[in-house]
């Protein structure tokens, strides 16, 4: 297991400041659940976190560990919000989640590229298939196996559902929760439903123009919120009158 740290980051744009020195720790085998409103700068932070947004200043470091420059196939992997544009069309499902493998033998790497997708409820007959032939939820799924492949301490989930159909979001989640508990990584969970982050998360973060401004246990923030931009984000919540659940 491995803990995410976050010191100090600051993400610039030329004059635009898109993060503003973010300190974070996500604890070894938790989840802490990033909410903000749209352009707060949460999947900018998770982008620089595997460096995919440059760090202007400041540190990520894993098991207090400088990240530096081991992003990649490494101890942080990234799953991105859109499952159609996650996964190249023209590689096959065996060879995206063989991609982030070590390097082993071929004999290997198709037992544990079929191991992976088996973890995600994935059918290993259809390593053999493009993302095209998959539904959104099926390609979720496979950037999912793709990721854990790579034997992360740390995953970062970056608005993982909103892309898919209600009926789907919700297996999504239960597999990702699951996923979690049984192999114990660290996760930053980013997404602007507040749901979700009560039903995932042990910790919630939250952040307003590039600032982190309000962190602590799940319960007490969402119940206790201390900051307005989290009473803001709890009162855009929808809620159901006993006469409408009624009706």
């Amino acid at each position: 297991m491995s803990s995410l740290e976050l010191r100090g980051i600051t993400v610039r744009y030329g004059r635009f400041t898109a993060v503003e020195n973010v300190d974070l720790l996500v604890p070894e085998g938790t989840v802490t659940g990033l909410v903000g409103g749209s352009g707060s700068g949460k999947s900018t932070l998770g982008k620089a976190v595997v460096g995919l947004a440059p760090i202007t200043a400041g540190q990520v470091l894993v098991d207090g560990g400088d990240l530096g420059r081991r992003r990649g196939r490494g101890p942080v992997q990234l799953v991105f919000q859109n499952p159609y544009a996650s996964l190249d069309p023209r590689m096959t499902v065996g060879a995206a989640v063989a991609e982030a493998l070590p390097r082993t033998g071929r004999a290997a790497r198709s037992t544990e590229v079929a191991r992976y997708l088996e973890l995600v409820g994935i059918d290993p007959s259809r390593a053999v298939l493009t993302p095209d032939a998959l539904s959104g939820g099926q390609r979720q799924r496979v950037a999912l196996a793709r990721a854990l492949a790579a034997r992360p301490g740390v995953l970062i989930a970056d608005e993982i559902t909103s892309a898919l159909d209600v009926s789907v979001q919700g297996a999504v989640l239960n597999l990702l929760r699951e996923l979690q508990r049984e192999l114990g990584f660290a996760m930053l969970f980013i997404s602007h439903n507040l749901a979700v982050v009560r039903y995932l998360s042990d910790q919630v973060a939250v952040m307003d123009e590039g600032r982190l401004v309000e962190c602590g246990p799940t319960d007490r923030v969402l119940r206790q919120p201390e900051h307005a931009t989290t009473r803001t984000l709890l009162a855009c919540v929808p809620t159901i009158s006993p006469a409408e659940e009624a009706s």
